[in-house]
């Protein structure tokens, strides 16, 4: 009984195991602590000091519109027209145009300045645009940021809102706004004086901030409405969601306040008039010091890495003196070497699977010596099948040439056709093997012409231009009969005058070329064949036994490389088909 540790499978398994936990152990701890301690360190760090900037910036620029309505606070003629009994008369007439005038002035000296409006308990309304455009008073006195201010002590910040001043305009801005007392310092506030503030300027100023691919700032008030969002309309659409409940419980000092399903961190920074500058990163751009989680990964590594080599060449050590003598006896078998055996040292799975290796080994030498017993029969059932087709074919065309000249008295004819018929069967019914000289199969053709001439009435002449190296190649019978047969029906029958039909044959190397050409009418529809592909379809060439049956007896003799390499034709300009065979000898063998 084997031990374990004597199986491969086995050992392998508990080699790498315990590899790939300890790896996996050793990164994963390592990784978790170094992204850790650059979350809390670096990048939070960072953040915080981004958001600082932004809050700095939100103050001060709040803190300058602050300082524009304290200047108005103290403006003469803006406090004797909040206290005017009747501020519609010629004298408060007056006062609203210098007021008017004061207010574009400053409005148009800044970009950042949307508008400026001041609302009087009396009735008076001063802005720095025309009066004409105002919504009814009534409409205005009952908006939130003028009952807010009246409310308070100090400045009122709105949160973004939607401007509802002025008749047919809907403008995004941000308000400032404060209570105005009359002459006389009142007990009661006399007005409100408000600044609207450009949305796009803080736009502008958030969206310089970099806090990486996906982050992002935005501005949050005091109660929780959202001041502004670079995402605004999703926001307000409800297509895109924030956690403002986790914002408002942050305190301030920049602390990381949640983690939402989706990855992002907040990092809150409050302003003093309440306000949340909010930083959202994403937890995937938060690893400041990647360097160094990359050099610590990569020593580790490389400590994993030189214990899984000295294991790995420990095993190897096992396992490559069987598995290359395997090797080299699969290598032999390549070769065609069925004869080989290997060796069996051992009783694991190596072992066991040299063992299947020699019975397979055995077993396919023993197929293959059936498999060529077998083609061999095969291969000669064939042959002469095919050679039996061609044979009566022939015989029956010739016979009833035969019969028609013996029935209109042509006698010369009859004994010179039959002649040449008795030398033809002579030749397709005699003694000896498949292959025979080519000057014999050309003697063949030539008596096959003769017959056919005599039919057609000399309809036809022949050619025969053969080189004299080639007369002495080995061909199959009856090989060029099939040939000058398809010439004679398809090509010279149907042409109006006398036709002629060239046989040609030439050795090229070690290929013998026969070549079949008349100048008949051609095909309809030719056919070029040029180059076929080895295990090119018979069934390309035209159906029946003529070419299709010579094409398959030379495939069948000489391999796929052989056969009918060219069949062209055209319309009135005749056919030429062009055969490959290989130049044998006198014996049949390769010249």
């Amino acid at each position: 009984m084997r031990r374990p540790l004597e199986s491969i499978q086995s050992g392998i398994a508990i080699a790498f195991s315990v590899l790939i936990l300890c790896t996996t152990a050793v990164i994963g701890f390592n990784s978790y602590r170094l992204t850790r301690d650059a979350v809390s360190g670096t990048s939070l760090e960072y953040t915080r000091q981004l958001i600082d900037q932004v809050r700095y910036q939100v103050q001060s620029y709040l803190d300058n519109m602050e300082s524009v309505l304290v200047m108005f606070m103290h403006h003469e003629e803006l406090r004797k027209l909040a206290s005017m009994p009747e501020p519609n008369r010629p004298e408060g007439i007056g006062l609203r145009e210098r007021i008017g005038r004061t207010f574009r002035m400053v409005a148009g000296s800044r970009e950042d300045i949307a508008s400026i409006v001041f609302v009087g308990r009396n009735g008076a309304i001063v802005s720095d645009q025309p009066s004409g455009r105002f919504r009814p008073y009534r409409e205005l006195i009952e908006q939130d940021w003028y009952r807010k201010a009246l409310a308070s002590d100090g400045v009122v910040v709105s949160s973004s809102r939607i401007q509802r001043i002025y008749r047919r305009e809907y403008r995004w801005v941000v308000s400032v706004s404060r209570a105005i007392a009359g002459e006389g310092e009142a007990a009661e506030p006399a007005g409100v004086l408000l600044v609207d503030l450009n949305f796009r300027v803080i736009e502008s100023m958030l969206d310089q901030l970099d806090l990486g691919k996906q982050g992002y700032v935005f501005l949050v008030d005091a109660g929780g409405d959202l001041v502004y969002h670079p995402h605004q309309q999703l926001i307000h659409s409800r297509l895109k969601t924030e956690d403002f409940a986790a914002i408002m419980r942050a305190a301030d000092g920049g602390h990381v306040t949640d983690r939402l399903r989706d990855g992002k961190w907040y990092v809150v920074s409050s302003t003093t008039f309440g306000w949340k500058a909010v930083g959202v990163i994403h937890s995937g751009e938060l690893v400041a010091n990647e360097r160094q989680l990359q050099l610590t990964a990569a020593a580790w590594c490389l400590l994993l890495v030189i214990a899984a080599i000295l294991l790995s060449v420990a095993m190897a050590r096992r396992l490559t003196s069987p598995i290359k003598q395997l090797q080299t006896h699969m290598k032999e078998v390549e070769k065609g070497n069925f004869d080989i055996r290997v060796r069996i040292e051992s009783q694991n799975e190596i072992g066991r699977l040299a063992r299947a290796f020699n019975l397979m080994i055995a077993k396919i030498k023993e197929l293959m010596e059936q498999v060529v017993a077998e083609q061999e029969q095969k291969r000669t059932s064939e042959l002469k099948a095919l050679q039996s087709q061609i044979t009566p074919h022939f015989l029956y065309n010739t016979l009833d040439s035969i019969i028609w000249m013996a029935e209109v008295g042509k006698n010369a004819e009859v004994v010179r056709m039959t002649t040449a018929l008795s030398r033809l069967l002579r030749f397709t019914t005699g003694k000896g093997g498949e292959l025979v000289p080519l000057s014999e199969e050309l003697a063949h053709a030539e008596s096959y012409l003769t017959i056919q001439q005599i039919r057609y009435r000399n309809r036809f002449s022949w050619e025969l231009d053969v080189a004299p190296d080639a007369m002495d190649c080995k061909v199959q019978r009856v090989i060029l009969q099939p040939l000058l047969e398809n010439a004679i029906y398809h090509g010279i029958r149907e042409k109006p005058d006398p036709g002629m039909i060239r046989v040609s044959g030439r050795r090229e190397g070690g290929v013998l070329v026969l070549e079949v050409e008349d100048d008949g009418v051609g095909m309809d529809r030719p056919v070029k064949l040029d180059g076929w592909p080895e295990g090119a379809a018979d069934g390309a060439l035209p159906s029946g036994v003529g070419l299709a049956n010579v094409h398959r007896r030379i495939r069948l003799a000489f391999g796929a490389g052989y056969g009918i390499r060219l069949l062209e034709s055209e319309p009135d300009e005749g056919t030429r088909v062009v055969l490959h065979l290989p130049a044998l000898d006198g014996r049949g063998d390769p010249q």
